[in-house]
């Protein structure tokens, strides 16, 4: 004990250690005092105040002592870019030169997701179907989610990535459902590829959600929120449910794969870009020149 009933909490300390501690005795409404110590500095609290001192700065030390979390990982991004925009112009393109479903044109005889064919080896349908639309209504209803979501796609890995991402997604959609419902079935429209994207931003999220600090748990809501979107844009009266499930599934999966890489550089997403646009085109000379 020292003198006049006070009693020495902390000693030898360097000034800024001292004022550290002295903080956490106000902090906790207990009075003290700092006092020269040879070459340190000792805190000082009255005899009373003792036991309550001693816990609050072991306590204090004791929260020093736990590490500390890294930052959570910032994922890189690429940014604006109106690749969306120009897949949507893509599909206006296709509309002015095919025409609607109604009038038996050549582009939905070729070009249509007829099982059978694509059973029989027309792979190229997969992809010119996502092309097509019935009606005016229908394009404008998938330009007004597509453009939206394959921009959102692109804005995160790119508009060669996300243009192959989105694509693939709704390739594949078509192709599972033909092997699963089998010849009977012939669609058109680009809702697949649609609801693709929405299963790869629900992919990345699932990859980059996991590798975040402290949001292990959480992962699994992007693709709670991924289905809340399928369920809303891709169920309607009249819609292909399968397709739009498939490439649903699809994109989850190739978006899980596309958030593990790292993203290409911009020359190469533009060469990507190129590729895709020249995909859809080869498939249509394809498709035209099969009649």
């Amino acid at each position: 004990m020292d003198d006049d009933g006070e009693i020495t909490v902390r000693a030898g300390a360097a000034h800024r250690a001292a004022n550290e501690w002295g903080l956490v005795l106000a902090a906790a409404a207990i009075p003290y005092r700092l006092a020269r110590d040879g070459g340190g500095w000792r805190v000082v609290v009255d005899a009373g105040d003792a036991a309550r001192a001693v816990e609050a700065l072991e306590a204090f030390e004791r929260e020093e002592r736990r590490p500390t979390a890294p930052a959570a990982r910032v994922e890189p991004e690429w940014g604006p870019t109106p690749a969306g925009a120009v897949m949507g112009a893509a599909l206006v393109v296709v509309y002015r030169m095919a025409g609607p479903r109604a009038a038996h044109g050549a582009w939905f005889t070729a070009g249509s997701a007829d099982a059978a064919r694509i059973l029989h080896g027309e792979w190229w349908r997969t992809v010119t179907a996502l092309t097509l639309h019935a009606d005016p209504s229908h394009l404008i209803g998938n330009l007004g989610a597509g453009v939206v979501l394959a921009t959102a796609v692109c804005r995160t890995v790119g508009p060669g990535v996300g243009a192959w991402l989105v694509l693939l997604s709704g390739v594949l959609g078509n192709a599972i459902t033909a092997l699963v419902t089998g010849e009977p079935h012939d669609a058109v429209g680009a809702s697949t590829a649609v609801l693709g994207a929405v299963g790869v931003l629900s992919g990345l999220a699932i990859v980059r959600a996991r590798r975040a600090l402290g949001i292990r748990g959480r992962a699994w809501l992007p693709l709670g929120a991924g289905l809340a979107l399928l369920a809303m844009l891709g169920s309607g009266h009249g819609t292909d449910l399968t397709s739009h499930l498939f490439g649903f599934v699809a994109g989850i999966g190739l978006g899980a794969g596309a958030g593990v890489l790292p993203l290409p550089s911009r020359g190469a997403q533009y060469v990507l870009a190129a590729g895709a646009l020249a995909a859809v085109g080869g498939s249509w000379v394809l498709a035209l020149g099969a009649r």
